[in-house]
Order: C-alpha cells, then structure tokens, then sequence
C-alpha cells in the first residue's frame, strides 16, 4: 500500500513579503473551503499545520472544526517566533537580516513559545495536537526535544536534497537548516535524554534526471538543465504554477519505488490570488486548481489517502 499525505502550511497572506510589525491578515481562511472540497472528491484528508495568527482565526476555526467532526483532516501545528507569543527581543545581528527562527530563542523561550500555541491549539479545535512543522523549515535538537515534551509524535519540518543556510534569520550568525544529506524516507529522531524519540516524515524531495525544453532560449537555465540530466534536480510535489510535468514524474518515481508514501505541500495563502509571490492573479489560481485535479487524479490510482496522525499508525503497525 502506498500513501498520499497532503500537508498545508496554514498562516497568514503573503508572509514571503512581510516585514517584522505589520499587521497579519489571515484573508486566505476563506479560500481554503475549495482546496477541501478538491481533496475530498478525491478521499483526501489534509493535514492543516497552522500557526498563531489562523488559530485566532474565527472562520478558518469553525470551518476546520466542522470538517474534524467529519473526519476529513488533521489539525497540526507550525510556529513562526516572530509574532508568536510570548515577545522576547532578540539582538539584531545587522543591517541586513531577516526574520527570526524559532530555534534562534533561549531554549526556555523556544519552550514557552512552544507551549502557548500548542495550548492554543488544543483548545480551539479540541482534538490531540500530534503533529508539526517548523517555521522555515528551521530544527535543531534543543527544538525536537520540545516537541517531543509536548507530546508531538511526527514532524515534516526535513527536505531532503533543501538547504536553508542562504537564508538569514534575525540575530548574528543565525541562518536555516541544511538538509542536503538528510534521508529521503522517515527515520526516528531521539530526545537528548535518549528516554524517547519522534518521527521525523520528510517532505518528498527526491533529485530527478529532468530537462526542459523551454530552457534552450535562455542559456543559463539551459547549462543548469543541461547539468540536470547527469546529477538530477531536487524535485518537490509542491506546485508552482510551471512545473506540473515535474511533479506527474516524481509521482510515477515514487510508484514505481520502494518507498510507501508521497507528501505533498502548499501554503494556505498560495490558494488566494495575491496571497503569495507564486499565485498573483485569478488566472493564476484558476492555473493552480487545474493542475491539482490532474495531479490528484494521477495519485488517486495509485495512492490512498492518509493524514500524518493516521500514517504514524501504519508505521507503528508495521514495527509489530
């Protein structure tokens, strides 16, 4: 049996462009109801990952829990440090820099951030909270001992073949994670106490031998295609408007391999026009929903679907 699990990074609009104090609008909650409706046509389940500002969300809270009544998603969690409470101030490390990870925080605040959103969360959807994916992608050993703490069973924040090193958190020297030698499949991550551990379900990522004939007007993405065809390119099941035959092969790669499942990602905010640097226009969304019924389709046959929750039953079932 092979699996299909669909994870969505649920927060606030266009995050990509915000700067550190602006207010966070959460617009895209009422475009999430189709994206559902897509996956149900096709009996799956998302894993919604939703971090503070759509937690106080009333209407993407009263729809949520209105389809985890129906058994038709999982609710996660996925924390971004810079409006997440509690406030701490971090030292600015220049100019330049970017926004904070989480992992960037003293451990006790690390922690307590940690705790008020996993409360939050508990709370507004009354359901168990076993889920999670970092802010940016950002772990470390100090955070999955947190997470473990909390009692979070599975996390997704790994992307195989994905380095987040060029990307500049707040403070001196900090930077993302490197994944480039991460395992592709799930693979158990201890506590430091060494007492339990936590699921670790990479992204699928997998480096494909891909060329593009479109590539061969513009010399230096025809060299980079061309290079493609001998090492492979990192190739996500995460849609951006041009690369839907990238992501049919990844899937027909995974069929046809060893591995039992797929996992697909989104943000919530890429289903709203002008919600992301990806999907600006109508047109452009219009764009995104037609490649999903055709990726969806595709998986269908071969896949079934399954939330992270329900995935980590399968995995316990197979230790037996």
């Amino acid at each position: 049996m092979k699996y299909f699990i669909i994870t969505i990074d649920t927060e606030g609009d266009n995050l990509w462009e915000y700067n550190q104090g602006d207010p966070i609008k959460t617009e895209n909650a009422r475009y999430i109801p189709r994206f559902q409706t897509l996956c149900e046509k096709f009996n799956f389940k998302p894993v919604y990952l939703v971090n503070y500002e759509m937690a106080e969300d009333n209407f993407f809270c009263n729809f949520a829990n209105e389809i985890l009544v129906r058994d038709k998603c999982e609710i996660g969690i996925h924390l971004h440090a810079w409006n997440n409470p509690p406030y701490y101030e971090l030292q600015k490390g220049g100019k330049t820099c970017g926004l904070p990870y989480l992992i960037e925080y003293p451990r006790h605040i690390m922690a307590e951030k940690f705790t008020v959103l996993h409360k939050l969360l508990s709370e507004k959807f009354n359901t168990e909270i076993i889920s999670h994916r970092s802010g940016r992608w950002a772990m470390n050993q100090n955070y999955f001992d947190i997470l473990i703490d909390h009692g979070i069973k599975i996390d997704c924040s790994v992307t195989p073949h994905a380095s987040w090193e060029s990307t500049a958190g707040f403070s001196a020297d900090s930077k993302g994670s490197n994944y480039l030698q991460s395992p592709e499949n799930p693979y158990m991550v201890k506590h430091s106490s060494a007492l339990t551990n936590i699921l670790e379900v990479p992204v699928t990522i997998r480096k494909l031998r891909r060329f593009s004939f479109g590539s061969i007007k513009h010399p230096r993405a025809f060299l980079k295609n061309f290079l493609a065809i001998f090492t492979g390119k990192p190739v996500w099941l995460r849609p951006k408007g041009s690369n839907l035959q990238d992501m049919l092969t990844l899937v027909e790669h995974i069929k046809k391999s060893g591995d039992d499942y797929l996992m697909f990602m989104l943000h919530s905010s890429e289903l709203m026009p002008n919600g992301s640097p990806t999907f600006r226009t109508e047109n452009s969304i219009e764009r995104l929903y037609s490649d999903l019924q055709i990726l969806f389709e595709k998986i269908s046959s071969n896949f079934s679907g399954i939330t992270l929750k329900e995935y980590l039953s399968v995995v316990d079932k197979q230790k037996l």
